[in-house]
């Protein structure tokens, strides 16, 4: 089995640089899929805080729906890859790569959205502002073709309940005409002239209480009532921070750090080889697997790749590299106390073991709290940091051990230990005065 283990990860070492160099089909190249953060392409960076004495989980949720509303607001701005985060309690990041005008910018993310109910005739019926609630549940209808879906449920004021009754009531009776986009028995729900949804109207709805039902999914649908709920911004925003980067020194900058990582990497790769000849062999195979699984993983989670965080991989490289010295080091000192180097190797990794997991334990303390407690780039870091820990502990612990171990059973190092930079078991050199002595103690 070690032997198949070893040719699947080879495979998948391979094939993995292939297609994150070249791509495949419909996988892009990584370097096409990565999202980069706004110091490494230029853009505006606006930090805005909410006015508003709200706590607790009220303060999260209003919170939660401001950024819903950014984020659909600015990605109608065609910008690439615009990033809003939270930060803290009452703060909120809006990174616009490619953005050249802040004062826009700024204008388009503090302006009050307008939500807005309208027929086939273009007429409004009601606005954000008549809406009480929006929430999204599982469908509890007969309809089979709707099982398992979700639906979005809507409660209006007094005065949307009747406004909307009447809509619906001409809807569904042929009153109104269309002015060619929408049919006549459809209300869109519009958000910032864009389209949230346009449900058909089965029936006059009165009672201020209605249902969207469709092929919604949790996550989906969640989103939608959380735009319609929150369809002006709940809270006011107050600039606090807006930083301008330049687009030359953000690429010129982000060239350099992908050269200076890509030359530190292979230097470290060489320098093991040389070190430590084929157990340092096995590092540099593990080593080429973890930069893998961290680029990839950053691409799955839709990160955002910063400079801070190329020095997060940077670091965490490092970090991969040390858990292997501790490991051969260990190994080492196993076989110059007499062990074969099969023994030597399995005695290695089980001494080393302890030493490998509290170093990085306490790094993934702190990787936690930097991005518990910090903003930005600085969050970028530890991100890339912590998913650099986790990724250097699976390739130490399975690639390397099982790489090495298939080594140190081959009769090619049994035979010539000194590939692995071992010596060969020595057998224990008994003196004459030992076995007068062992002698004496038999008689």
């Amino acid at each position: 089995m070690k032997k198949v283990f070893a040719i699947v990860f080879a495979v998948i070492i391979g094939l993995g640089w292939f297609v994150s160099l070249a791509g495949i089909g419909p996988v892009e190249p990584l370097k096409d899929q990565i999202k980069l953060g706004l110091d490494m392409v230029g853009g505006v960076s606006v930090l805005m805080e909410a006015q508003t004495d709200l706590t607790g989980e009220e303060l999260k949720s209003v919170m939660n729906q401001t950024q819903l509303v950014i984020e659909n607001r600015v990605n109608e701005m065609g910008l690439s890859e615009p990033v809003v985060t939270i930060e803290g309690d009452h703060r909120i990041r809006v990174e616009l790569p490619g953005a050249e005008d802040a004062d826009s910018a700024i204008k388009m993310i503090g302006d009050t959205a307008q939500l807005q109910f309208i027929t086939a005739d273009e007429a409004v019926i009601l606005t954000g502002s008549n809406v009480k609630n929006a929430s999204a549940a599982p469908y509890q209808g007969d309809n089979p073709y709707l099982l398992g879906t979700y639906t979005i449920n809507l409660e209006f004021d007094s005065e949307g309940a009747d406004l909307f009754y009447e809509a619906t009531k001409k809807a569904v009776s042929g009153q109104i005409v269309s002015a060619g986009y929408y049919s006549p028995d459809q209300i869109a729900i519009i958000l910032d002239n864009q389209e949230l949804s346009a449900p058909q109207v089965q029936e006059a709805i009165a009672g201020g209480h209605c249902q969207i039902t469709g092929n919604y999914g949790s996550e989906e649908a969640g989103n939608l009532a959380a735009l319609i709920r929150g369809g002006a911004l709940p809270v006011a925003l107050k600039e606090v921070e807006t930083q301008n980067v330049g687009p030359s020194l953000g690429m010129e900058a982000a060239k350099t750090s992908v050269i200076a990582g890509t030359i530190g990497i292979l230097l470290i790769m060489v320098i093991m080889v040389v070190v430590y000849r084929g157990m340092g062999l096995t590092a540099d195979i593990a080593l080429l697997l973890y930069v893998l699984i961290i680029l990839w993983i950053i691409v799955g989670l839709k990160g955002v790749l910063t400079l801070p965080g190329i020095a997060g991989i940077i670091l965490s490289v490092g970090m991969a590299v040390d858990a292997n010295v501790i490991i051969f080091a260990r190994i080492k000192e196993e076989n110059e106390s007499g062990k074969s180097v099969r023994v030597s190797v399995d005695n290695g990794f089980k001494r080393a073991m302890g030493t490998i997991i509290d170093s990085q334990v306490t790094t993934i303390i702190a990787a936690v709290v930097l991005y518990q407690m910090g903003t930005g780039s600085v969050r970028g870091f530890a991100l890339t940091l912590m998913i650099g820990i986790v990724a250097s502990i699976f390739t130490a612990v399975v690639v390397t051990q099982l790489y090495l171990k298939l080594f140190a059973e081959t009769r090619f190092v049994k035979k010539n230990p000194g590939f692995l930079g071992l010596k060969a078991k020595v057998k224990p050199v008994v003196t004459e005065q030992e076995v007068e002595d062992h002698e004496n103690v038999l008689i």
